[in-house]
């Protein structure tokens, strides 16, 4: 079996990976980055709208445009790309990585590794939704591909079930392409997606959106024929007598994303609201020398977010591996009040702090708090599906590094 050294080793080619292995190798690292499709760039190759960059790049930008001005850097930079491989196990001891990949077996050994392996979508058989097994149940991403890159319609008439940003970019899109979208269907009492897209992909194009509904039952006969909706309490039950059935061939799920870690998660923390990898605010994980950005940490709802921390995890990685990393005590970050989603885990004072937030649900207007630091930050209206930034310089961190615990609250 083949044994490869090299610096930094980077899991996953979307826009985090991508981003870790562009820094890394801007500090002088030697950088292999895997990716287990054909080509890097992960679920922006088949988001063809715009909206991508403005932040990261100060572009408005296609998801391929993002990709391919990423793409671009990898190859400036000379780091060593192999697309159809697949990480068999990692040794996380030794931070040796066991890949199969076209040209065979081998054992890539790294100084430091960054894991960005994004998320998956919840499929259909998690919902528990009774009924038939017909075709034409499909979950958001799978019909974005069939429609952007192959060229396929998945149906004639659609109904959506979930508001997150993909499903509601997906009404839009299928009904440019002529399908007829029924409506789309949210058991929460608001969008799981950004306003923006509520506004410009159902408003806009007259697609009912229906709030504390969901899918009660499915029918079809080899096909798809019809879906059952009702009404929810707040409890999520189904309310007597509120149901109605929609005649459709396509069910579209956008159920929300999983991060996938579940190859990691013997050796390495995960946080139990965020469901991913827990990580400090230089995306080191708990196991020193193991990096971890994008929404395999946290489900994020920017893509230049993503890019942002994949950036700070390469540039961490490489530190580490060149041998060029100042250890610090890292102090643990715990939410209160009406914080959800939460990120980063741990804070190293000596590097700067950005964190992200959800809140739990909406909230008319509000404080961010946190208290060791002094800093508040009001908002006015506040939802779970638009994530919060705060960024604080390191200079004042200096203040917190005795203590125990750096709290965030949100309160109303």
């Amino acid at each position: 079996m083949k044994n490869t050294k090299t610096d930094v080793l980077v899991v996953g080619g979307g826009a985090g990976g991508m981003a870790a292995a562009v820094s890394a190798a801007k500090e002088g690292a030697h950088v292999i980055l895997l990716e287990r499709e054909d080509a890097v760039g992960g679920v922006l190759n088949q988001c063809i709208h715009n909206g991508f960059g403005l932040q990261f790049y100060q572009q408005e930008l296609t998801g391929p445009e993002f990709s391919y001005k990423l793409e671009y850097e990898l190859r400036d930079k000379d780091v060593h790309v192999v697309c159809g491989s697949y990480v068999r196990y990692i040794d996380f001891s030794s931070n040796s990585v066991y890949v199969i990949s076209p040209s065979g077996a081998q054992i890539i050994t790294a100084g430091a590794i960054v894991i960005a392996t994004g998320a998956r979508e919840r499929p259909f058989g998690a919902l528990l939704i009774p009924g038939d097994r017909p075709a034409g149940i499909f979950p958001a991403g799978l019909a974005q591909r069939y429609v952007n890159l192959e060229n396929h319609l998945p149906g004639n008439r659609a109904l959506i079930l979930g508001s997150g940003d993909i499903g509601l970019i997906m009404a839009r899109r299928l009904t440019l392409e002529g399908m007829e979208v029924a409506a789309v269907v949210e058991r929460m009492p608001y969008p799981g997606g950004l306003t923006r897209n509520v506004v410009q992909c159902l408003e806009d194009f007259g697609i009912p959106l229906l709030l504390s509904n969901t899918v009660t039952r499915v029918r079809g006969n080899g096909r798809l024929q019809s879906v059952e909706v009702s009404e929810v309490d707040e409890q999520f039950n189904p309310v007597s007598g509120k149901e109605r059935s929609f005649e459709v061939d396509t069910l579209i799920l956008s159920a929300g994303l999983i991060p996938q870690v579940e190859d990691y998660v013997r050796d390495l923390d995960t946080d139990p609201v965020n469901k991913g990898l827990s990580v400090s605010n230089t995306c080191e994980t708990n196991v020193r020398g193991v990096f971890a950005a994008g929404n395999n940490v946290a489900v994020f709802d920017l893509v230049d977010y993503v890019a942002a921390e994949g950036w700070i995890a390469g540039r961490h990685a490489a530190f580490n591996a060149l041998g060029k990393a100042h250890q610090s005590q890292r102090i643990p970050v715990v939410r209160k009040g009406m914080v959800g989603v939460l990120v980063p885990n741990m804070v190293d004072p000596n590097e700067h702090l950005r964190i992200y937030l959800r809140l739990k649900a909406p909230m008319d207007k509000g404080k961010v708090i946190i208290r060791e630091l002094e800093i508040e930050k009001s908002f006015v209206y506040g939802v779970p599906s638009e994530m919060i930034q705060l960024v604080v310089n390191k200079d004042k961190l200096d203040r917190i590094r005795d203590l125990n615990k750096l709290t965030v609250e949100v309160l109303s």
